[in-house]
């Protein structure tokens, strides 16, 4: 066994092989792009004359990019800012010089997030490729930064054998990069599409009422069902269209002569299906909305009621009873048609305001 030793400023390391006295081997340890920490072998130079076989360690190439992507995923990398950071790197491996020097010289080695290295994780050339573009990048840096004297002529050389080696790799990785740039840029101007979500409820109640007016009044039990899709356009606006059915009516009121006894998700009767909001909400610059409805409009779907955990919209999720949920004055109006605008220039101010018509989509006869 013949050993050499080589010296590359901190890109250094013992070569071990049996007959290969003119043989030249470099380490370099790099991390790409993306995050991961990269370890690998490359042949930097030819065997002397006495050895006219060239022979170096080969890095199995790939089909495609496919693997960049596999080895980005594994996990988010974490700055080290020494070698000692790393856990399972010691003073006595034999590429710890070199593991030194990119990490406290050129600052271009990462771990992965438990601080490991894994030094003896194979890579494929476009893995490597990443990784060197991720050195090549900092060393301009530092050159930008005119810190020049920092990087060493030898090191230059060797990043300069590097990348001729994986020119090919280093394009096509490139290529890659420009490619995520124009999908992103379309992304950004085309990042939403229109989506419609659908929201259910389901309410079953057994009722009674009980007073002194000696009302006649019957145990029942009752059901109230909603589906609303709520759709957007453009990913700030928002069109609700709901269809109710259920056949708890009024409640209690009739029997009991007040509206203080209906429940607060009362209305239908006969479990017929209706139609019973279709509202659009979209808004006017950064502090305006506007709330325009065609069907069931109320003011409390534009204004605040100042009650929450009580006001759910007429649903059954809040207080049992209309008088419960909100102030009465909010029912002015409820079930026509109209508009609603609210303006809020910031956080602590507000101001709302409505107009509702009952009938409002009768057609208008002339005479």
């Amino acid at each position: 066994m013949k050993k050499q030793q080589l010296q590359s400023q901190g890109l250094t390391h013992e070569a071990r092989s049996a007959g290969m006295s003119g043989l030249k081997l470099a380490t370099i340890a790099l991390l790409a792009g993306c995050g991961t920490l990269l370890s690998g072998t490359v042949a930097l130079a030819e065997t002397s004359a006495e050895n006219s076989t060239a022979i170096a360690e080969e890095i199995t190439p790939v089909a495609d990019l496919e693997s960049i992507g596999a080895y980005a995923a594994e996990g988010s990398a974490a700055q080290v800012t020494s070698v000692s950071q790393l856990t399972d790197v010691k003073p006595t491996d034999w590429a710890f010089q070199a593991l030194q020097s990119l990490v406290e010289r050129y600052g271009c080695i990462v771990g992965y997030p438990n601080k490991t290295y894994r030094g003896n994780r194979a890579l494929s050339r476009y893995e490597f490729a990443a990784g060197l573009n991720a050195c090549l990048d900092k060393i301009q840096e530092l050159i930008a930064a005119a810190t020049a004297d920092f990087v060493k002529k030898e090191d230059l050389e060797v990043v300069k054998k590097l990348q001729e080696e994986f020119t090919a790799e280093l394009s096509a990785l490139r290529g890659r990069v420009d490619a995520l740039d124009v999908r992103t840029a379309t992304l950004e101007k085309q990042q939403f599409s229109t989506t419609t979500k659908l929201q259910g409820e389901v309410a079953f109640s057994v009722a009674d009422a009980f007073g002194d007016r000696g009302e006649d009044v019957e145990t029942v039990f009752t059901d109230r069902v909603r589906l609303q899709l709520v759709t957007s356009f453009t990913g700030k606006d928002r069109l609700f269209t709901r269809l109710t059915a259920g056949n708890l009516g009024n409640s209690f009121a009739p029997q009991l002569g007040t509206n203080e006894g209906r429940f607060a998700y009362d209305g239908q009767t006969d479990n017929s299906v209706s139609i019973d909001r279709l509202h659009y909400v979209f808004p006017v610059g950064k502090s305006l909305t506007v709330t325009a409805m065609a069907s069931l409009g109320g003011h409390h779907f534009y204004a605040d009621t100042f009650n929450p955990g009580l006001e759910a919209g007429g649903g059954a999720t809040g207080a049992i009873s209309r008088f419960g949920e909100r102030n009465p004055i909010y029912r002015f109006g409820l079930g026509g048609q109209g508009i609603g605008f609210s303006f809020k220039p910031s956080q602590f101010f507000a101001i709302e305001a409505g107009y509702l018509a009952r009938g409002g989509n009768l057609g208008i006869r002339i005479k």
